[in-house]
């Protein structure tokens, strides 16, 4: 079986890949907390990816970079530290992870790495400009690096758009705001953390294998099209 090492995966998309991959993958899980999940095939290490030092790994075949953030304000609400906070969350966070499990996933089969994006480093948002921001760096730092570790380790990213996790409670907490998110999705709907889960085992596995450098923007509509 395959080994995955998954940065964040506790919580929201992150469990939801967690428990898509299990089955037929060995996890190695790195976050605050523990997922509540019970595997001989899930290795947890307790870890702030930002402030500790990452575990020693001896080998992996993927790494998949969950963390994220929605720091939504407006621009003069916004101070400099909200964006350092965001830009370390979001990108610090995956360099820090790429350079620790680089020399391992260059001797994985056929290996990858999957980043996070958002819908909003493509649509211009109010109120988005800090993790607007630090995503559309994600979005640079993966191209830059699929070109770099070409033809060795294929690197991707995904771009969701809302989706129902508790990083996202606070634009889904009543029932207004629910159906205003809803319509304004041309599919008149919004993410569920197991379809991007899904899209994550594909672009992880040997269906995938001609696909590097892309964002797939998991979008319902929003950015393309105007209905």
């Amino acid at each position: 079986m395959s080994k995955i090492i998954i940065i964040g995966g506790s919580k929201g998309i992150g469990n939801a890949i967690v428990k898509a991959l299990i089955k037929d993958h060995n996890i190695i899980n790195i976050s605050r907390t523990k997922p509540e999940l019970e595997s001989s095939d899930l290795q947890h290490f307790e870890c702030d990816v930002l402030n500790d030092n990452l575990p020693d790994i001896d080998e992996a075949d993927s790494l998949i970079y969950c963390p994220g953030s929605i720091n939504l304000k407006p621009i003069n609400r916004l101070d400099v530290e909200d964006f350092k906070s965001d830009f370390d969350i979001n990108v610090i966070g995956a360099v820090k992870a790429t350079q620790k499990y680089l020399p391992i996933l260059k001797k994985g089969n056929k290996p990858s790495i999957l980043l996070f994006s958002t819908v909003a480093s493509k649509l211009g948002m109010p109120f988005h400009s800090s993790v607007a921001a630090s995503k559309s760096a994600v979005e640079g730092l993966m191209k830059s690096l699929a070109a770099e570790l070409a033809p060795t380790v294929r690197v991707n990213a995904i771009a969701p758009t809302v989706t129902n996790t508790d990083l996202a409670s606070k634009l889904l907490r009543n029932d207004k705001m629910i159906e205003n998110i809803t319509d304004r999705h041309p599919l008149k709907k919004f993410l569920e953390p197991e379809e991007v889960a899904d899209m994550a085992t594909f672009l992880i596995s040997d269906k995938a294998a001609s696909l590097t450098g892309q964002v797939f923007e998991m979008d319902c509509g929003i950015v393309s099209l105007k209905v």
